[in-house]
């Protein structure tokens, strides 16, 4: 029987699309294994607490042409492009560039120009004009013509795209033309056609507008967070660890006991077809603590209470509607259960005298339950506070309309895929197949493919944060940027790994950014606990 869901992960990659290619999509998603264990099953989008996880958008657009693209604009062309901006669906925008004979004729001039200057043709010194025709003879007719139209591009995109500078996402442009149809344009007309495709920064509806200014959000505590709970629970937790666990030889397994058991499970089909094992269900030298019995599988502890050990005991159950694996929900299985050892506590007397085994330098046990309670009220805070800004989150999320551009998609996306595989490689001794697996394009877009819902909220849910930073105008001041960047580099250094101090200092001012929203959005918010 699994006990704990193994999580996935390897190296994070970061995948541009090429200028010339459009991303090809699939997918595999990475599960854990599904345990028989009733707890909340980390999934590969469990959102990690708010000041992790906002993403500033405003580092996602180009801003600015860089250095090369700025001098390529300043070099103006002898005619004017025409360009048709055509709105596409997921804030995407077509630019179809038509390039004039005179533009194309300029760069081809500037290729052989090139091609004089490097091309060492026989007969004729290194550097020096030569008649086009024998220089095109010697070079290569279709090489002058693929050079010529590269030229173009070059010098024609930064002006087709100016349009879109500013709002235009990083890495999103690509060019959809083949390069065979741009020569055989090239080849017939002497002009140039093509289409560019780019991802533009999506608009943002809030529904109802302002409707995150007077929020109301019902926050749903889990019983096991309260604090005189959790504090009796940990008390008694330490309680048991200074105990001996002794063999039952007189008597069947009871409550408070620990039994190791085998055990295997059958489903039972309605049908009467042949039944399936449920892998999932399957253990040998199980050590079941019955006080946790709830927790592995409700209502199982009832079916084998009484059993002795050596004996061996079958019979049905369902499980829950409320079952973590999905496909087992409801499904009506045979269990065999075999006792193979069977314990008992023997504890000592719950009094002062074990008060400092209990929490070392504590000299009483009412000491004892006090400083467990004081130290699980801060969690109980720290929990519910930390409930009420996902619930918060969550209801801002969804109360924007926008469409999604895919180059933002597949950014976020990567980067969640990237942490959970980071996780699992942390966690678990890769083979370099499976690294190489995981690693590959076709894992990631499947990964992707799975898990739209997933990514669509957490950039939902940072974009409606960065517009809300906007909107209200919230800052942060100079000096907790750079207490935080100071921090941050130095948890780097301590543990030795490299970095981009302004990668630092973006991802810094994200999280301050984050937590400025959530302060403002928890001072307009009314908060109704409710405890399941």
């Amino acid at each position: 029987m699994e006990l704990c869901s193994s999580t996935a992960t390897t190296t994070f990659i970061k995948f541009k699309p090429s200028l010339l290619l459009n991303p090809s999509s699939s997918s595999i998603s990475i599960q854990s294994s599904s345990p028989l264990v009733q707890k909340p099953i980390k999934g590969l989008f469990c959102i990690s607490p708010p000041s992790h996880q906002f993403k500033k958008f405003s580092s996602l657009i180009v801003a600015s042409a860089s250095p090369a693209a700025v001098d390529t604009i300043n070099d103006k062309l002898p005619a004017d492009l025409k360009v048709t901006e055509t709105q596409e669906p997921n804030s995407r925008v077509r630019l179809s560039v038509e390039v004039p004979p005179i533009v194309c004729e300029d760069c081809h001039r500037r290729v052989i120009r090139e091609f004089m200057k490097k091309a060492k043709v026989p007969g004729f010194r290194p550097g020096k004009n030569l008649p086009e025709d024998i220089l095109i003879s010697y070079v290569g007719k279709q090489n002058v013509q693929k050079a010529t139209i590269e030229s173009i591009l070059k010098r024609t995109l930064p002006h087709a795209v100016s349009s879109v500078a500013g709002k235009a996402l990083e890495d999103s442009m690509r060019i959809t033309t083949t390069f065979s149809d741009m020569e055989k344009t090239y080849t017939s007309l002497n002009s140039l056609s093509y289409d560019v495709i780019v991802d533009v920064a999506p608009e943002i509806k809030w529904v109802p507008e302002d409707g995150y200014k007077n929020l109301k959000v019902v926050v749903e505590i889990d019983s096991e967070i309260d604090a005189q709970t959790a504090s009796e629970q940990e008390l008694r937790r330490r309680h048991k660890s200074l105990g001996v666990l002794k063999i039952v030889t007189d008597r069947g397994l009871q409550f408070g006991d620990v039994a190791v058991l085998d055990i295997s499970a059958t489903t039972i089909e309605q049908d009467e077809s042949t039944a399936k094992t449920i892998p999932s269900a399957e253990s040998k030298g199980f050590q079941f603590d019955t006080e946790d019995g709830d927790k592995v599988l409700p209502g199982f502890l009832d079916s084998i209470v009484g059993m002795q050990r050596g004996e061996t005991k079958s019979f049905p159950y369902v499980f829950p509607e409320s079952w973590n694996q999905e496909d087992l929900r409801g499904v009506q299985a045979q269990f065999t259960v075999e006792c193979k050892e069977l314990f008992y506590r023997d504890l000592p007397e719950l009094n002062d005298t074990i008060a400092d085994k209990l929490l070392p330098g504590c000299t009483t046990l009412t000491e004892v339950k006090e400083t467990l309670l004081q130290k699980c009220l801060e969690l109980e805070q720290s929990a519910k506070e930390q409930a009420a800004d996902n619930a918060i989150l969550d209801r801002i999320s969804k109360m924007i309309e926008l469409d999604i551009p895919r180059s933002l998609f597949e950014e976020q996306g990567r980067q969640l895929y990237g942490a959970q595989l980071l996780q699992l490689q942390a966690n678990t001794k890769l083979t370099e197949q499976q690294l190489a697996y995981l690693s590959s394009p076709k894992a990631v877009n499947e990964f992707l493919e799975n898990n739209k819902e997933n990514i669509t909220h957490v950039i939902k849910q940072n974009l409606a944060v960065g517009d809300i930073f906007k909107r209200e105008n919230l800052q942060f001041s100079t000096e907790e940027l750079v207490k935080e960047v100071k921090s941050s580099v130095a948890e780097f250094e301590k543990h030795k790994q490299e970095y981009d101090e302004e990668r630092v200092k973006e991802q810094v001012q994200e999280v301050l950014e984050g937590a400025k929203v959530l302060e403002w959005l928890r001072e307009h918010t009314e908060i109704q606990y409710t405890t399941r």
